[in-house]
């Protein structure tokens, strides 16, 4: 999974470095400020309001000491909220503070009072020696922020996900049972495979075990519809959804959606010790995912799981992983 991880971790650090250009320079002028009133409470909060107006998406600032002991009251948009003489020093937004740090920007955390995905930037002041004064702590709900980098994108590569230690340590003692699905596999990979190319449906997700399906269907993408076994085997049901042409956009030709269901079944019927659970497919992802009787889940592309033999699989759920 560090592939995944590295994914979200470099959106994440290109978020967090554009709203620090934009926090930089205001926090800057501010702390020019800031130390010329240093001491007089009045004048720093008259201060902190009048820099809200550059700053419309914070959701209050406020002045520490040295030593992280709130001088301010928070000043929101709303007006003063109580804060004066507030202790910050142990909170994990500051953590990272040292006594040479000019600008942070604080990782997300969980506020105490609303409960809710936030984030804190901190400013030094200091006086025209250079000694440090304080710092002006600015708080942003994430929610109220103006995110504006692209969308995470989801990695094509093949990933694996051990799931609950409990299932794997019995995998020997369980063998499979033959589901409806499992007996009338040809018209469920039919109607699938149908519904698939010529009527919007763009991810389908199948459980051999429980005999039924999830889809998503381009027409309507926000909502999913369950499928029963007696829907899943009466080609009739291609009429309850409505006829669409394969988009041109997805990754997965329309020549190999039947492979992959086909390669499906060969999976399920594998081994009756080890043997697919559910499997899943995504024109748009082009990904393939597929979850085993040892509750190992793997995500794949569907070109190189399509260029696996049977005997990989074998090797891959006897190992467990």
């Amino acid at each position: 999974m560090s592939h995944l991880k590295n994914a979200l971790q470099e959106s994440v650090a290109q978020q967090r470095a554009l709203l620090a250009t934009v926090l930089r320079e205001p926090l800057h002028q501010l702390a020019l400020r800031c130390a010329k009133a240093w001491g007089d409470r009045a004048q720093l909060e008259s201060l902190l309001g009048d820099a809200l107006k550059e700053l419309p998406y914070c959701k209050h600032l406020y002045v520490l000491d040295a030593n992280l002991i709130q001088l301010t009251d928070n000043i929101s948009h709303e007006g003063p909220q109580m804060g004066l003489g507030r202790d910050r020093s142990m909170r994990p937004y500051l953590g990272e503070l040292t006594e040479h740090a000019e600008f942070t920007l604080s990782g997300a955390y969980i506020s105490l009072q609303e409960r809710r995905p936030s984030l804190t930037a901190t400013q030094s002041v200091r006086d025209l020696s250079g000694e440090l004064l304080g710092y002006i702590g600015v708080y942003f709900g994430l929610r109220d922020l103006p995110l504006t980098s692209a969308l995470y994108e989801e990695p094509r590569h093949w990933q694996q996900v051990k799931g609950d230690p409990s299932i794997r340590s019995t995998v020997f003692q369980q063998t499979r049972a033959e589901s409806l699905m499992d007996q009338h596999l040809d018209n469920v990979i039919g109607v699938v495979t149908e519904l698939m190319l010529y009527h919007g449906v763009f991810h389908v997700m199948l459980h051999f075990s429980s005999s039924r399906a999830i889809v998503w269907v381009m027409e309507d993408p926000y909502r999913y519809r369950l499928l029963d076994i007696e829907a899943l085997i009466d080609p009739d049901i291609c009429f309850a959804f409505p006829r669409a042409t394969y988009p041109e956009t997805a990754m997965v030709p329309m020549s190999r959606v039947r492979e992959v269901l086909e390669e499906f079944r060969t999976l399920r019927l594998l081994d009756d010790m080890f043997y697919l659970r559910s499997g899943t497919l995504s024109i748009f992802n082009g990904l393939v995912g597929l979850t085993f009787s040892c509750d190992g889940s793997h995500y794949i592309p569907y070109d190189e799981f399509l260029c696996k033999e049977t005997e990989f699989w074998r090797g891959i759920t006897s190992s467990k992983t």
